[in-house]
């Protein structure tokens, strides 16, 4: 089987690493040319930390066709931001019954690739599905050389429409047993802990940030900002309940995903867990986990509240105070209920489309 691989970062060649060890044949496609020469070099992805091998690659390539020609499965690893730029690039490479996973959606990150898709005239039968979060934690050394932290024992995952999750999983829990069924998109989506834990981590250490003072990004947080993720988690709980779906809380999430977790409070586990230790602080305030995790989770969180009638005081807070920190606009391209072709739909007419229309 064919595996084709859609973004090569700490993600995506962790991902092209253990698929080849496992025997599968593996494309790695990225748009950056300096990074995939640099892979082709090498020929292979060496991985370290949890997992140890070489993974030979077949096709470093950053034509997309290439890449997907004659794949079974596609898994696009790419930043959130670029979901619906690689929904474009591949529709006219797509055939009937090719399964498209996002690892992870982040939020509602399957309903802007559908979008997309539709946008450009997609005609095929694919089955497209967003995973809750990434299947590892991995940070890449050097190019072609990865350190892999930890790899999650259960990863949620839903296709959109829902219908077609059980079709979906029967392919992919071979290979990726972690996988679990999970109701809907609305689930993975709303289910986007990073959302939670990273804008906050770096809200109250920007000035840290700033003055260029490492710290351990999860194992130095205190409890006052623990407390506050923990505040700021209930309206994402709150959004989920008014649609029917039972999340997680951060605190429970942390137990879930990584099961040897020790410590009863949220900073007790989130400083205990292995996967997270060696996790450093960014080295700019203009990171993903304020770029990506505000207009492609944060925002879309507040909208789904927005159309359940939801008050959503600290998200709100969240995008606006991060707008005027970055001196960025995180609206116009974010993640909004027009940008997610839900705008002017009530809550039961979502349920509707992301069950059985999309």
């Amino acid at each position: 089987m064919k595996i084709a691989i859609i973004g090569a970062g700490n993600g995506g060649q962790t991902m092209a690493g253990h698929l080849s060890m496992m025997g599968f044949e593996v494309s790695l496609y990225d748009i950056d040319v300096e990074k995939m020469d640099a892979l082709r070099k090498r020929g292979n992805i060496q991985l370290e930390g949890c997992l140890q091998g070489y993974g030979k690659i077949e096709c470093f390539t950053t034509d997309i066709k290439e890449a997907v020609a004659g794949a079974e499965i596609i898994m696009v690893t790419t930043v959130a931001n670029a979901h619906r730029a690689v929904a474009k690039s591949l529709t006219p490479y797509l055939v009937d019954g090719q399964i498209i996973v996002l690892n992870p959606g982040r939020t509602c990150g399957a309903l802007v690739f559908k979008q997309a898709l539709k946008q450009e005239g997609c005609t095929v039968r694919i089955y497209l599905a967003e995973a809750q979060t990434l299947v590892y934690a991995c940070r890449v050394i050097e190019n072609g050389h990865v350190n892999v932290i930890g790899i999650k024992d259960e990863v949620l995952l839903s296709g959109l429409p829902a219908k077609d999750t059980d079709y979906i999983l029967e392919k992919l829990n071979p290979i990726f047993p972690c996988f679990q069924k999970t109701e809907n998109v609305l689930t993975t989506s709303l289910e986007n802990i990073g959302a939670m834990f990273h804008p906050c981590v770096l809200l109250f250490n920007a000035a840290t940030i700033e003055r260029n003072e490492m710290f351990w990004f999860y194992r130095d947080m205190t409890d006052q900002v623990a407390e506050f993720i923990e505040k700021f988690d209930a309206e994402r709980l709150a959004v989920g309940k008014a649609y029917g779906v039972d999340l997680l809380s951060v605190r429970e999430w942390i137990k879930f995903a990584y099961k040897d977790t020790q410590g009863e409070t949220l900073r007790e586990r989130m400083r205990n867990n292995p996967a997270y230790h060696d996790i450093k602080s960014p080295s700019t305030i203009f990171t993903r986990q304020l770029t990506e995790d505000i207009p492609t989770g944060v925002l879309p969180i507040m909208e789904l509240g927005k159309a359940a009638g939801v008050a959503t005081p600290l998200l709100n807070s969240m995008v606006n105070i991060c707008e005027a920190l970055l001196n960025m606009d995180l609206h116009t391209s974010g993640r909004s209920l027009k940008n997610l072709g839900l705008e002017g739909m009530s809550k039961a007419q979502i349920l509707n489309y992301i069950t059985h229309e999309a």
